[in-house]
């Protein structure tokens, strides 16, 4: 995106790779929740989420230590002009799907003019982006853009590649579970029984294995994806020894509870990998699209009476910092206090339409950890009261005698996520809110998010040091009305809109920052999501067997980072 890829063109292996790691071992993974789905590329069905990572490839592929770097994968070349109009790429003559077939270019024309026209809302953004895409030779084809947008040609490289055949007669957007998607990706699903596993198998003839991006990748011989009614079973799971590692997000959790007998044998590892990458925003996000959350004072009042402080200190011993912005703990975050002048040149145009604090500051409120929270419940209660709202008899209500009440939406695995909400509506209690919580299965919950049918609910929004056209799917104006899409506390801010536009726009790494920091500046004051805690460390316990490099990337441990990456050593 900026200057120059950090590896030279004859490089052996990524740098956080070990290149001769051996392959073998068998591991077992555990998901909470079920699937009805096998193909993670449409918007029907629930689908295992590691598949995308594991079974299907793209023209290029991601480091995990450049945040705006690709290299080759199926692609053995790139060439892009100056201004980025258009991208060409050239297939390599050795890329197969895994039942060997060739990859050819009118698969890549396919898949991307199925998936910008059926495929997942994540798809849409890029295809509306594109004019024209052609073969130029027998193994290249050119994309030309119709938008001034330098990520595009970046953005081109990272769509996954079906096969044309395939789906040659076939309903692609309504795929049923059966209907499992051909990839050229190191492995297969070989076995499965809806809702309750997948079974992985890496290909033996796998085409990339020597390839330099993949070499060292991908070393297990299986990966067996276990499901689990809620993260307790699956934690009792691994703690039998049926499930090979988890993912610990609870600091006090890390240091209470993992002390079972394998633990103390050393028979399982805890092993904790720092990173770089942005916070990101976790917590409850408020449905603005309808009242009461249409309005800022009472989103704000929420977050009053949210006690953060002593939730953090209750559930996690206090031992995770809170959530500050979208890009805190990152250099792409948005500075306390006023905003500096190229920020404020940015932003200014949208002076008057901007929410209170964006150009001046806003800190979200602290606490002083003890339950009542009496600061944070009066300035709640002013802020209602500025909205139009007032108690009586006990019970907030408005002008017409309305009370103020609302639903918060939780899956029904999402014990944290309960254990958070049962302390967040005592306090509400005491506002007068009438509040309730309505928890629903796994596929029941994933249709109601995605038609935004709810008040407030779960909010899990990862962040990268290279934001780009994902921004518009999570929070540009276009997707506000666009099921399925990842703005889900339906934000439409004009001010919101041109700084995604000038981050995609930037020609400088110091133009890019600027306006990132004016989007989290806009987004954090607009007050859609009640913050908790952030995770600067990750913390993965795992058998003893399973084994990973000592140089971390940037990213630390990414979602793919350990089926990537790990490999097996039974000695």
């Amino acid at each position: 995106m900026y200057g120059s890829p950090a590896l030279p063109p004859d490089f052996v292996s990524l740098p956080y790779v070990n290149p001769n790691a051996p392959k073998g071992g068998r591991i077992m993974l555990g998901n909470s929740g079920g699937f009805d789905s096998l193909n993670p590329f449409i918007r029907k069905g629930t689908v295992p989420w590691q598949l995308r990572f594991l079974t299907h490839e793209s023209l290029m592929g991601r480091s995990w230590d450049e945040p705006f770097t690709l290299y080759g994968l199926l692609a053995e070349s790139v060439e892009v002009p100056e201004d980025r109009s258009w991208v060409e790429f050239t297939l390599r003559e050795e890329a197969r799907f895994s039942d060997g077939s060739r990859v050819t270019v009118e698969d890549v024309i396919f898949s991307y003019e199925t998936l910008g026209r059926e495929g997942h809302p994540r798809y849409l953004g890029l295809a509306q982006q594109i004019e024209t895409i052609t073969q130029t030779g027998p193994r290249s084809l050119r994309i030309e853009f119709n938008t001034d947008n330098r990520e595009l040609a970046l953005l081109a490289g990272m769509r996954p590649i079906l096969s044309k055949a395939q789906w040659d007669g076939k309903d692609f957007a309504n795929a049923g579970l059966t209907d499992v998607p051909l990839g050229t990706g190191p492995y297969v699903v070989s076995d499965y029984e809806a809702g309750r596993f997948v079974q992985l198998t890496r290909n033996p003839d796998y085409w990339g294995a020597e390839v330099p991006f993949r070499r060292g990748t991908f070393n297990f011989d299986a990966v067996k994806l276990d499901f689990y009614g809620d993260t307790s079973v699956l934690f009792e799971a691994f703690k039998a020894g049926e499930i090979s590692a988890v993912r610990e997000f609870n600091a006090e959790k890390w240091e209470t509870q993992y002390d079972f007998p394998a633990v103390t044998r050393g028979d399982v590892v805890k092993s904790e990998l720092p990173h770089q990458k942005p916070s990101g925003m976790t917590g409850f996000v408020m449905n603005t699209r309808t009242p009461p959350f249409d309005d800022w004072r009472v989103r704000e009042a929420m977050i009053q009476a949210f006690n953060f402080e002593y939730i953090n200190d209750t559930l996690t011993g206090g031992a995770q910092p809170r959530i500050t912005s979208y890009f805190s703990n990152s250099s792409l975050a948005m500075r306390p206090g006023p905003a500096d002048e190229r920020v404020s040149a940015l932003l200014a145009p949208y002076a008057d339409s901007l929410p209170p604090g964006a150009l001046d500051g806003y800190d979200l409120p602290v606490s002083d950890g003890s339950l009542r929270n009496r600061r944070g419940i009066r300035a709640a209660m002013k802020l209602l009261e500025e909205a139009g709202w007032s108690p009586k008899d006990g019970v907030m209500q408005n002008a017409a005698g309305e009370a103020l009440q609302f639903t918060i939406l939780l899956e029904q695995n999402n014990a944290q996520d309960l254990a958070i909400a049962d302390l967040y509506v005592g306090a509400l209690e005491r506002l007068g809110v009438d509040v309730s919580i309505e928890t629903t299965d796994s596929a029941q919950y994933t249709e109601r998010e995605a038609a935004f049918d709810f008040d407030m609910t779960s909010f899990r929004r990862a962040v990268s040091l290279s934001p780009g056209n994902e921004q518009r799917f999570y929070w540009g104006s276009g997707s506000a009305t666009q099921e399925g899409s990842r703005n889900l506390m339906g934000v439409a801010s004009p001010a919101v809109d041109s700084m995604i536009d000038a981050m995609l726009s930037a020609t400088t790494e110091e133009d890019f920052s600027t306006a990132v920091r004016a989007l989290d500046r806009v987004l954090t004051a607009g007050r859609y999501v009640i913050p908790f805690w952030q995770y600067t460390n990750g913390r993965i316990a795992h058998v003893k067997e399973m084994k990973f490099p000592e140089t971390l990337p940037l990213y630390g441990d990414g979602p793919e980072y350990m089926p990537q990456v790990w490999w097996y050593d039974p000695s």
